[in-house]
């Protein structure tokens, strides 16, 4: 039933994005405004409804109070492809999202198109200090337009029980611009695992963290205070994952 659910569900979401996709494209470049985010909003619920009714693939969220009611920047833990359509549905009513992501990602068509043209903040992840600067100067911009900016520290995909070096974007952003710093934790990858065909039917769990200001931290300081809720609410939220792994966040 499991391999029956996935093939079912990629043919949708491949219909529904050649679909959709092109909309995506011709109201952002066209129409301009937020139109194209409206756009990618109805395309990103497409997709939901296939994850919610062909996978089983359900939410449950804890702390949703603790998202600001203006634009912050998220860091959250990155395991698939669901938490970076989900987690947009949990931010105040009537605001967007974009995210950091690597250049790369522009180039994957239709999915890319539609992220190049809703003017994702995208970065050159081998530029070094000119890569910080540019998040600074997008995602400043973005703030003030009232974008919340969602950053994924560990820059990639890591599997349930795994950890790697929180990267220094996303609290460099939030500290040069002075904004609220939420942390999000997830199980999504014990259903949805990196780079699997296979997705399995159940709930996945998604707590928001309290939010801090950065205002006067240094980067380490927000990524050490992120890292800590994170990662101790990972071991919270999957423990099975951790009993052979000595719990060191504080």
């Amino acid at each position: 039933m499991t391999a029956l659910r996935s093939t079912l569900f990629m043919i949708y979401a491949f219909l529904w994005s050649a679909l959709t996709i092109p909309l995506v494209i011709v109201a952002a470049l066209g129409l301009r405004g937020r139109w194209g985010y409206r756009a990618g909003k109805l395309w990103r619920l497409g997709v939901q409804f296939g994850v919610e009714n062909i996978l089983g693939i359900r939410p449950r969220v804890l702390g949703l109070e603790n998202m600001p009611q203006e634009p912050c920047v998220i860091l959250a833990k990155h395991q698939s492809a669901w938490e970076t359509m989900t987690l947009q549905d949990y931010v105040p009513k009537g605001a967007y999202c974009v995210f950091v992501l690597k250049k790369e990602l522009l180039r994957i068509p239709l999915l890319g198109w539609g992220l190049g043209a809703m003017k994702m903040i995208s970065i050159d992840r081998a530029a070094g200090k000119e890569a910080l600067d540019q998040v600074v100067a997008q995602g400043r911009e973005r703030l003030q337009q009232g974008y919340y900016v969602i950053v994924f520290p560990e820059g990639t995909r890591v599997p349930p029980g795994e950890k790697r070096r929180y990267k220094g974007g996303g609290a460099y952003l939030a500290t040069h611009v002075g904004c609220k710093v939420v942390p999000v934790a997830h199980n999504a990858g014990e259903l949805w695992p990196r780079q699997a065909f296979l997705k399995k039917p159940g709930t996945i769990t998604l707590s928001i963290g309290p939010a801090f200001d950065a205002t006067g931290l240094s980067e380490n300081e927000v990524n050490r205070r992120a890292e800590a809720w994170i990662e101790a609410e990972m071991h919270r939220l999957a423990p099975h994952r951790y009993s052979n792994v000595q719990h060191d966040a504080t």
